[in-house]
């Protein structure tokens, strides 16, 4: 499964203790560092499929197996572990999708967390995978890329499309792709750990977008 790309916005430079009251926070351990991600509620399919996977151990010593500066790295395909460094990742999965929770006041800037999915030639219903997901890096975004981007996804659903104010200043401020807005499922953000981010999408990669160095993952949760 790949990140197929054809493939309320609060500050994301929060502490731990400073981001969203219960909201379920992931501890994502790498090679390169640490980050904390928590989880939106307001997507509860993806956030209790996630839950349950970290619970299981399901993304230990998984890799990040394809990354792109200034876009996102993707990780979450099973056959990542051990995998030889000439296999191509990015079709494994747990075998199962999840319905698509797109809502419009997740957007894709720095940190976003969201689900890689299939394209939609073969997956209208915009279904994600089960297992692998993506971080956002990205790049600076200006206002008139984001007029832009209002534009295409207002032309593609027939239904009117803007970002609030602070989407916008978001956007100008953090940087990242909006292009993916309403295309994929957002459920969470980097709340600790963007430098560590930035260190894994500065890594060197294949021509597959694979590190040439592999970059291992662990996960618990931790409230």
């Amino acid at each position: 499964m790949v990140l197929m790309l054809s493939f309320l916005f609060l500050p994301l430079l929060m502490t731990a203790a400073e981001s969203g009251g219960d909201r379920k926070q992931v501890r994502i351990e790498t090679s390169l560092g640490t980050m904390v991600v928590e989880l939106y509620d307001e997507t509860p399919e993806h956030r209790d499929n996630f839950l349950k996977l970290v619970g299981e151990g399901f993304y230990d010593e998984l890799l990040w197996h394809r990354v792109i500066k200034g876009f996102m790295a993707q990780g979450g395909d099973p056959q990542s572990k051990g995998s030889p460094s000439d296999v191509r990742l990015g079709s494994g999965g747990p075998g199962y999708t999840v319905p698509a929770e797109i809502d419009p006041q997740f957007i894709h800037v720095k940190g976003a967390l969201a689900a890689a999915r299939q394209g939609d030639q073969v997956n209208p219903a915009r279904r994600s995978s089960g297992s692998q997901f993506y971080i956002v890096q990205g790049r600076d975004v200006s206002s008139q890329m984001l007029q832009g981007v209002v534009r295409n996804i207002a032309e593609a659903s027939g239904e009117p499309f803007s970002y609030t104010p602070d989407q916008i200043a978001a956007y100008e401020t953090l940087g990242g792709t909006p292009h993916l807005d309403m295309q994929y499922t957002v459920f969470g953000r980097v709340i600790e750990g963007l430098d560590v981010l930035d260190a894994i999408c500065s890594a060197q990669v294949a021509r597959s977008n694979r590190p040439l160095e592999d970059i291992s993952m662990r996960m618990e949760v931790i409230n």
